[in-house]
């Protein structure tokens, strides 16, 4: 009997652990992109090795050709200030390059109420 009421109570609090869990909650992904000095891949590998490990990046793409370092942060753990002083840090001072355009929906095209045709 007690194990049919241990079975009973783990199904009903299944759900209440799994809404709980840190999956559920949204992050506020932001993406910027750096004008870094780069020289060769030896300064990639640098960028890659230390900025990855700065709290809140989620991803890094370092182009050699154009000199730019592209860096993708949860907003709510790091904002830019505190990536370009880490960059600092490491000796590979940045400068923002671009900042993403808040993304906007696209407005629905209008109608005439009459004939239905969209303008």
């Amino acid at each position: 009997m007690k194990k049919y009421l241990l079975i009973a109570l783990a199904l009903l609090l299944s759900p209440l652990a799994i809404s709980l869990s840190p999956l559920s909650a949204k992050t506020d992904k932001q993406t910027v992109v750096l004008s870094c000095d780069l020289h060769c891949q030896g300064c990639c590998d640098k960028i890659m090795k230390n900025i990855a490990y700065e709290k809140g990046v989620k991803d890094i793409v370092c182009d050699l050709k154009t000199k730019t370092v592209t860096v993708t942060f949860d907003a709510q753990k790091t904002d830019v200030e505190t990536l370009l002083k880490a960059f600092e840090k490491i000796g590979k001072p940045a400068t923002v390059k671009a900042l993403p355009a808040p993304e906007k929906e696209a407005p629905a095209p209008q109608t005439d109420a009459n004939t239905g045709a969209s303008y």
